[in-house]
C-alpha cells in the first residue's frame, strides 16, 4: 500500500511512511525478496503507467517496467537517500524505455516522419482546449513513435532539446522538429475531438 498523506496533521504518519521506505530499500539492498516485492507492489502501477507512455503498447510496457524493476533492484544501493526514491525510479524506467526504443527501432518499420503533420494547422491552440488528462494521454500514446519519445521527454519530463538529441542519439534540431511535429499531430486530433464534444456536432 503506499503512502499517502496531506495535511500538517499527518506529519508523523508522513516520518514513518519515510522511515518504512528506507526500511525497503535497505531490504532490497541486502536482497531480500519480501523487500522487493513490496518495493513493486508499492511503485509497480506508477512505474508501468510511466512506461505505458513510451511504449506502443500495453505488453511492451510491461516488458519495460520488469526490465527496469531488475536494474533498480540490481543497482538499489546507488540510491543514497538524498532525494526522491519515486525521482530515482522514474529515471531508471526513461532510461530503460529509450534502450528499448533503440533496440525495437532497428527491428520495426517505420513510417517517414517528414510525411506526417507536416501542414499548416488554425484554430484554438490544444494547450487552451478543455480535455481531461486521460484523453490527451489517450491521444499522445497513439502518436507515431518517434514523436512521441521526443514529446514525452520534453513536455512530460522537462528534458531540455540537447539532452533529448544525446539520449536518443540524432541531431538537437530533428529533437525540436519532432517536437513541432508532435504538437501540431496532437492538436489536429485535439481540434476533432473538440468538434465531436461540441453540441450539435454530427
Amino acid at each position: 500500500m503506499g503512502c499517502n498523506y496531506f495535511g500538517a496533521g499527518q506529519v508523523i504518519k508522513a516520518l514513518a511512511c519515510m522511515n518504512d521506505e528506507k526500511d525497503i530499500v535497505q531490504g532490497c539492498i541486502k536482497g531480500r525478496a519480501r523487500a522487493q516485492r513490496e518495493l513493486f507492489e508499492r511503485y509497480g502501477p506508477l512505474m508501468l503507467g510511466l512506461c505505458r507512455r513510451y511504449a506502443e503498447s500495453i505488453e511492451e510496457a510491461e516488458d519495460i517496467m520488469q526490465e527496469g524493476f531488475v536494474k533498480i533492484f540490481l543497482h538499489i544501493d546507488a540510491f543514497k537517500g538524498d532525494g526522491s526514491l519515486v525521482a530515482w525510479m522514474r529515471r531508471i524506467m526513461i532510461n530503460t524505455s529509450i534502450t528499448y526504443y533503440h533496440k525495437m527501432r532497428k527491428h520495426r518499420y517505420h513510417e517517414d516522419l517528414d510525411e506526417i503533420g507536416d501542414r499548416r494547422l488554425d484554430g484554438v491552440g490544444w494547450e487552451e482546449s478543455a480535455f481531461t488528462r486521460d484523453e490527451l494521454m489517450e491521444l499522445i500514446e497513439k502518436m507515431p513513435e518517434g514523436y512521441r519519445m521526443v514529446f514525452m521527454l520534453y513536455a512530460i519530463e522537462g528534458y531540455k532539446h540537447r539532452e533529448i538529441a544525446e539520449l536518443l542519439q540524432i541531431d538537437e534540431n530533428t529533437s525540436k522538429s519532432q517536437y513541432s511535429r508532435a504538437r501540431r499531430w496532437l492538436q489536429s486530433r485535439l481540434e476533432k475531438l473538440q468538434e465531436i464534444k461540441t453540441p450539435g456536432y454530427e
